[in-house]
């Protein structure tokens, strides 16, 4: 069985997280899964939204610690690699990326909902980090960004569990239905219909201007209005 399922129809492109046995926890099948997913869409012009789901219960329990027993340090480290490179296949797509939190997320699984655009939950869903109470590290920069130090601190120091509310008010989560299915049909119809270069410029100026100083930022979102002149779609060509 597949680690991971992808599929795209109608603009629209879902990864699967396919392990409920596992309670989908991340291993090298799943991380190269996830690579490819992503590479898929983001070279084909027909995709114009990604979904990042999970089948069962749990969207991702964390690291496949099983796969770890017997592991030498040189194959540790290359799937420690390779799921840096899954969450930064995703956090690269080009075009809005929703994840969509259905139950515990814990540790990989924090960081591939957090390497979305945003984080669609349930209110079953709960968001964990608890690798340094594991004797581990992981998890220590994409939810710092996302959360502020100090809960990510709280987080990754105790292994504290966030609630679904909680990671809304934290700002990780930005919607909170218990029909998810219905709220993704309103999102992606909306998506759907504006102007796709727009969305694109629009998520390259965010993700990039936060890294920059406040002139580097603005001069990001100058450099995308004179892209978008230039190619002669402005205001509402698609």
């Amino acid at each position: 069985m597949s680690a991971v399922l992808y599929s795209a129809a109608g603009g629209v492109a879902t990864l699967t997280l396919n392990r409920p046995g596992s309670r989908n926890a991340l291993n090298l099948d799943m991380c190269g899964g996830i690579i490819e997913a992503a590479q898929s869409a983001a070279s084909d012009r027909a995709v114009k939204v990604f979904l990042v789901r999970a089948e069962g219960k749990v969207f991702c329990a964390g690291a496949d610690l099983k796969e770890r027993q017997g592991m030498s340090e040189a194959q540790v480290r290359e799937r420690r690699m390779k799921g840096f490179a899954a969450y930064a296949a995703l956090e690269a797509l080009p075009m809005p990326a929703i994840a969509v939190v259905q139950g515990p997320a814990v540790g990989s699984g924090c960081e591939i909902a957090g390497a979305c655009d945003f984080i669609v939950a349930t209110p079953e869903a709960s968001f964990r980090t608890p690798e340094a109470t594991r004797g581990t590290v992981g998890a220590t920069q994409r939810l710092p960004r996302i959360l502020g130090k100090r809960l990510a601190k709280d987080l990754m120091f105790t292994g504290r569990t966030l609630s679904a509310e909680e990671a809304r008010e934290a700002g990780l989560v930005t919607r909170i239905a218990s029909d998810p299915d219905a709220a993704l049909q309103e999102i992606i119809k909306t998506i759907l219909e504006a102007p796709q270069q727009s969305l694109r410029l629009a998520k390259r100026c965010i993700d990039r201007g936060v890294e920059l100083d406040p002139k580097g930022a603005l001069d990001e979102e100058i450099a995308a209005i004179e892209e978008q002149l230039a190619g002669g779609n402005w205001m509402g060509k698609k």
